[in-house]
């Protein structure tokens, strides 16, 4: 892995087949609104840049803006406007979401590789991580390039560039095209080239100086991507709504970008479908849909309320008291559909259940004290909680969250600050099963020893965890397998890991009793499945038997075989900063 792995970012594309009908910044205004309607996806850098149709010698090909202030999303949508590049034609844009640290604009996309000529010029940005971007590094070095930098942006950008150089490079089966033919055939070779000996997870758009773009996906769809296409434009995003809300179209207007293919737009404007590599098993990343992606998605906003109501049974178990005893709350902000998916679960049931929002983000709160102490007090109040609600020494309290990663804010925060209410129990519930294997395509969940839920595996071995855990990696000779932790995992229920979860989240001094309750992969399975709005009845939903979506953070089973490196390397490395007692 190349370095520290981030939330997904955002991309957004926009390219003009003819000259729009609408007066104005057609373009810029829709890049802009792709962006904006994107912005979950970035908030500590942002970059755009915009290719001009058939620029003279001697007069800039593209224009570019990047940022990493504090507001690095309105400094670029501010450069947009302000621009000045005439005969404009391929917008492209990018959100940069790194949870761990700051880097500045030289990692912001779009990365460049220039030349003199405008047909070697490529402009890249993606939503990416690879797992061998360090054997990738090494090959490019050994063939006599000298790289410049190790970010997989840069690397993965120089790859591509180099089939640009490659004349007759074409494969055997490709169409031909008259237009602009070298670049066409000497672009797929670069694509082809480079995301055939990649491992990792991409949604990737770019464009040449001479005029072509191209949107592409990883070959198991890990990474999210939708098109539109009209007479007039094709637009790329990340997210769906962002190109419903930019276009004003119904949602079966915007297409799933099919992986691994790349959809090319040559310089006069006709669409195309050229293939790259063969495509893999499907496995689009179901925690991102889960918790990252914005719920106003018809589908997303459907299977969020299925996997609240598909919680109930163990809810109720959990709680241990009559309906009229538990008030029903959430987490603010990700979780609030799945609850309502939970409360009409309820209502169904005819239940009547007595419910509100029990805490309170304070966006805004922010503090600079220097002091560990009192940094730690202020920290416990980043939540606000409404008081009257529930009433001390009766009620079960029950709050719902979109997942449970590190528990660090759970138990610092979020369970002191509902403990002030007096109730007799907490009954904490995430919509996500327990995060047990850390990831490799985008999100941050590297470090094992910071979830929650290995934690908890390692106090439940005991006193052998340390042998245990050395022995694990030695296990897996293969490359794809077998996963080294699954066995371990596999000697305790389900029951006996939530359990030990519940201690390890409850802060010193907690008067309520402490319960967790984690979604089943298997009903989350069941959820995550295109179908119509109807009540969640686990005993009919279709069960895809773990086919069609990724869930390798719950289970181990990633869909590479870099996913089996990664977590053997993480295991080696918790190991090795551990010493010989690992917890």
């Amino acid at each position: 892995m190349s370095g520290e792995l981030k939330h997904e970012c955002g991309v957004a594309m926009v390219v003009l087949r003819r000259a729009p009908a609408s007066p104005g910044d057609f373009g810029g205004t829709k890049l802009s609104l792709l962006l904006e309607k994107q912005h979950n996806r970035g908030q500590d850098g942002a970059g755009a840049a915009i290719l001009r149709a058939n620029p003279e010698p001697g007069t800039p090909p593209y224009w570019m803006a990047k940022s990493a202030s504090a507001t690095p999303l309105a400094d670029v949508l501010c450069a947009i406007g302000r621009r000045r590049l005439p005969n404009a034609r391929i917008f492209l844009g990018h959100l940069r979401y790194a949870t761990y640290g700051k880097g500045d604009e030289t990692f912001c996309h779009p990365f460049v590789h220039g030349a003199s000529d405008l047909a070697h010029t490529l402009l890249l940005a993606g939503n990416f991580n690879l797992t061998n971007a360090g054997e990738l590094f090494g090959e490019y070095s050994r063939a006599g390039a000298f790289p410049t930098s190790r970010s997989d942006g840069y690397l993965i950008c120089e790859l591509i560039a180099r089939g640009l150089l490659c004349e007759g490079c074409a494969g055997k089966d490709d169409p031909p095209n008259p237009v602009s033919a070298p670049t066409r055939r000497n672009l797929l070779a670069g694509l082809r080239s480079a995301l055939s000996r990649a491992d990792g997870a991409w949604t990737l758009c770019g464009m040449t100086g001479d005029g072509w773009a191209f949107a592409t996906r990883d070959p198991h769809g890990i990474r999210p991507g939708w098109y539109y296409a009209d007479e007039e434009v094709v637009a790329v995003a990340s997210e769906r709504p962002a190109i419903q809300a930019a276009f004003d179209v119904p949602p079966e207007a915007v297409r799933e970008l099919p992986p691994p293919p790349a959809r090319n737009v040559s310089p006069a404007g006709r669409v195309e479908m050229a293939e790259l590599c063969p495509a893999g098993p499907l496995r689009p990343c179901s925690f991102e849909r889960i918790y990252f992606s914005r719920a106003n998605d018809a589908d997303i906003h459907r299977e969020r309320k299925a996997l609240g109501a598909a919680l109930l049974p163990q809810i109720l178990k959990a709680a241990d008291a009559d309906i009229s005893d538990i008030f029903f709350s959430y987490i603010p902000n990700s979780a609030q559909v799945a609850f309502h998916g939970l409360l009409e679960e309820l209502f169904r049931a005819k239940a009547f259940p007595r419910f509100g929002q029990i805490a309170v983000k304070d966006a805004k709160f922010r503090t600079f004290i220097a002091d560990a102490h009192s940094r730690d007090e202020f920290y416990k109040h980043v939540y606000d909680v409404t008081y009257g609600l529930v009433r001390p020494g009766r009620d079960t309290l029950v709050v719902l969250d979109d997942s449970i990663v590190r528990g660090n804010t759970m138990r610092n925060a979020i369970l002191p600050m509902l403990d002030r209410l007096g109730p007799r129990r907490i009954v904490v519930v995430s919509s996500a099963p327990p995060i047990r294997y850390p990831d490799c395509y985008g999100i941050d969940m590297s470090t094992l020893g910071e979830l929650v839920a290995f934690r908890a595996l390692v106090n439940l071995l005991g006193d052998c965890a340390g042998a245990e855990l050395r022995a694990a990696p030695g296990n897996a000779s293969r490359d794809d397998g077998p996963n080294p932790l699954a066995p371990l995992y596999a000697r305790f229920t389900d029951e006996a890991h939530c359990a030990e979860i519940a201690r390890l989240l409850t802060p010193p001094g907690m008067k309520a009793e402490v319960r967790v309750v984690f979604q089943t992969v298997e009903n989350l399975r069941k959820c995550l499945q295109p179908r119509p709005l109807r009540p969640f009845n686990p005993s009919t939903a279709p069960d895809c038997g773990g086919a069609s979506i990724g869930d390798w953070y719950f289970t181990g089973d990633y869909p590479t075989t870099g996913g089996y490196k990664v977590l053997r390397k993480a295991l080696l490395n918790y190991l090795g900063h551990n010493g010989e007692r690992p917890y």
